[in-house]
């Protein structure tokens, strides 16, 4: 039994042996090789930008609220509603401002009859002192008489003038009674939409409390803030590239106004920028411009070039060696059919064009003929 094991080891002991003598160098493991279009990296000079972010308004907003204190009545529209110039878009109760108007023009009628009988006693007055002037000149009344006359003549014009002076103001104060009487119906400034409604029949309105939002109808604005190191480059009349989210291509605006006082919290200012008309464009929706500083110095590859891989941004760059290496990038904006990018990639780097979801990682690169060097 001693001899069979001996026997058995010594074999398993020489095959081991064997083999490693048998095995000799360790052979390099072998390179995959795929073949693919390639682009290169560049390094240019490409228009440098400032971007600002803001919000789409109307040119003109109009913000309704009363100007008397009254319960609503009747709100007579609705957000989205379009509106024409002096339409009544709500109705307060009218009884108090009524009340007040019909004691205005009852004191009204007070005054113009008081006015009246002043002016016949003035008139009355004036004639008697005129009878007893010419009967002085004929000395047939005395000179007490005659002062008599005389200050009756002008205390009757002196009440004449009073209630003249009355009458012209509680004229006024009716006039300004009908005219509260008419703020009981709020009406349209100018044609255009309603954005917002805050207040519902039975609720009280005040001077001050908004009630409703319009917006002119016609063409939109981008209102956007610039900080103060920026905004030499923001001139009245320059022409810029505006992107909307709810846009797929960007639109040309027009700066209008630069509000010339900065904002003291956050040290930017207000641009405003002309939108071109568009059934599409809303306001309130998101935007941002595009204002030109002169240029930068850009690494840009095709956009071809860029793939996503999970969520990041990647490209396939060729290493000395011709093997293909994954690279995170980190891009900027987009020119036509190139992309700036930040990090990731250097100038003149050669790059797998249209990767899609291939995986060249590791992978010799054969470069395919007529490719993009």
């Amino acid at each position: 039994m001693k001899a069979a094991w001996s026997t058995s080891g010594i074999a398993i002991l020489a095959a081991l042996i064997s083999g490693c003598h048998g095995s000799g160098a360790s052979q390099p493991a072998q390179v995959e090789s795929m073949t693919a279009h390639l682009v290169a990296s560049r390094r240019m000079q490409i228009p440098s930008e400032i971007r600002a972010t803001g919000t789409v308004h109307a040119k003109e907003t109009a913000i309704i609220s009363a100007q008397v204190i009254g319960r609503i009545e009747q709100v007579l529209v609705r957000e989205g509603d379009a509106v024409r110039p002096g339409q009544t878009l709500a109705i307060l109760d009218r009884a108090a401002l009524e009340q007040s108007a019909d004691q205005a023009r009852a004191a009204l009628a007070a005054a113009q009859n008081q006015q009246s009988a002043a002016q016949s006693n003035a008139a009355l007055a004036a004639s008697t002192l005129a009878r007893y002037k010419q009967l002085q000149s004929d000395k047939s009344v005395s000179p007490q008489e005659m002062d008599e006359v005389s200050r009756r003549a002008e205390a009757a014009q002196a009440q004449f003038e009073a209630a003249q002076a009355q009458t012209l103001a509680v004229q006024a104060q009716a006039g300004g009674a009908q005219t509260m009487l008419g703020y009981a119906r709020l009406k349209a400034p100018f044609a255009g939409i309603v954005t917002a409604r805050t207040a519902d029949p039975g609720t009280l309105a005040a001077p001050g409390v908004p009630l409703l939002q319009i917006d002119r109808a016609g063409a939109l604005q981008l209102n956007v803030t610039v900080d103060e190191s920026s905004i030499s480059a923001v001139h009245n009349g320059a022409r810029l590239e505006v992107t909307i989210d709810s846009f797929a291509e960007p639109v040309e605006g027009i700066v209008t106004s630069i509000v010339p006082a900065a904002d003291p919290a956050s040290h930017s200012f207000l641009v405003k920028i002309d939108l071109p008309a568009s059934k599409q464009l809303h306001a309130g929706v998101y935007g941002a411009a595009a204002f030109s500083s002169g240029t930068q110095s850009a690494i840009l590859v095709p956009s071809s070039a860029v793939v996503m891989r999970g969520s990041l941004n990647c490209a396939y760059a060729i290493d000395g060696q011709g093997i293909a290496r994954l690279r995170y990038l980190t891009l900027g904006s987009k020119r036509g059919d190139l992309v700036e990018v930040l990090s990731g990639v250097s100038p003149d780097e050669q790059l797998i064009d249209s990767p899609a979801d291939r995986d060249f990682a590791g992978k010799r690169i054969m470069p395919q003929s007529g490719a993009g060097q």
